[in-house]
């Protein structure tokens, strides 16, 4: 992999996307303004004019959802630890376990070599399936959460090369990214559950004359929702490249993060399906859980990840899984 070439187009891609995002909003603002204005003319069927400040107070009025809506739930989600808390986290007990203090130790050899300030190593014990993420608003806030799989299934690289793509999200501040688009989708969701709203039947079955404008803010809303959802999935597609690039600049090893994806390939295989972990995580792990449409998907195919960091298409690895555990008995003695 050519991975400075890699990161660069990773990073213009984002920045890409962004733009969009940013052009979505806009275009929700004009498209509300535009059905609005096509229902007052449809109302009323003389029409002189449109009332004072019409377009500024339904421009206002969307952006004060699409930014209070994004307010409010940024100001609500948690920090690292209590996130990854939420997610069935614990913190790492090197003292007691030999696989925690490896990973402790890793942690600490890629702080070095991200210029970073040590995250606190996480483990999320119930966790048999190989993932990992990374959380937090700064470095003061950050951890990585490794599961036991991950523990258990991968060797001291492949390790290595699962952290070393935590890292690169804390350093490249995508964490934080992702908790804000989180936000402005909720706030673009908030402009389509005002047009719901207004549509609504009363208790007598009935539904007012706000229906009409409702239906106009709730049919652009919707567009403007899914817009931002699938533009939101493309830039974590995005920074998933990107940090798989910079794992192998972190490590100069391919086979430590593609070791890793081969044997969650083959993992997911061997179980007939992806593995998932809590909601509120999601989006920030290592591998995400299959979405039925692919531009929903935060994650790119495992295929196309393993093909990008080999060159070429490779073979999956397949762990062992612990239900496929067999006790062995000792020989008897003669």
């Amino acid at each position: 992999m050519r991975f400075f070439e890699a990161q660069e187009k990773a990073r213009s891609q984002t920045l890409r996307l962004l733009v969009l995002f940013a052009l979505a909003v806009l275009g929700l603002v004009l498209a509300v303004n535009a059905a609005l204005a096509l229902t007052w003319c449809i109302v009323l069927p003389g029409f002189v004019g449109y009332p004072a400040y019409f377009f500024t107070v339904n421009t206002g009025v969307t952006l004060l959802l699409v930014l209070g809506g994004w307010w409010l739930e940024t100001s609500v989600l948690h920090g690292g630890e209590a996130l990854a808390r939420q997610a069935g986290a614990r913190e790492a007990w090197p003292a007691s376990r030999e696989a925690e203090q490896r990973l402790c130790n890793i942690v600490g050899e890629l702080a070095i070599a991200a210029r970073l300030t040590p995250p606190q190593a996480m483990v999320l014990p119930r966790e048999d399936g190989i993932n990992a993420f990374a959380a937090g608003w700064d470095e003061d806030d950050a951890i990585v959460a490794v599961t036991q799989g991950a523990l258990d299934r991968l060797n001291r690289d492949e390790l290595q090369g699962l952290l070393a793509h935590e890292f690169s999200h804390l350093r490249e501040g995508d964490t934080r990214l992702n908790m804000r688009l989180a936000g402005m989708v909720y706030g673009l969701e908030m402009v389509f559950n005002l047009g719901r709203s207004m549509c609504e039947a009363n208790d007598d079955g009935r539904r007012s004359l706000l229906a009409l404008p409702g239906f106009a803010i709730m049919t652009t809303g919707s567009l403007g929702w899914l817009a931002g959802r699938a533009l939101k999935a493309a830039v974590s597609r995005q920074r998933e490249f990107l940090a798989d690039a910079r794992a192998i600049q972190f490590t100069r090893s391919k086979d430590g993060l593609g070791g890793v994806l081969r044997k969650v390939a083959g993992e997911a295989e061997k179980a007939g399906r992806a593995r998932s972990l809590h909601p509120a995580v999601q989006h920030m792990l290592l591998v995400g859980a299959a979405t039925p449409s692919r531009w929903f998907a935060s994650h790119p195919p495992l295929a196309e990840r393993i093909r990008r960091i080999y060159g070429r298409p490779m073979a999956v690895l397949r762990p062992p899984l612990p239900d496929d555990a067999v006790v062995t008995q000792p020989d008897a003695l003669s």
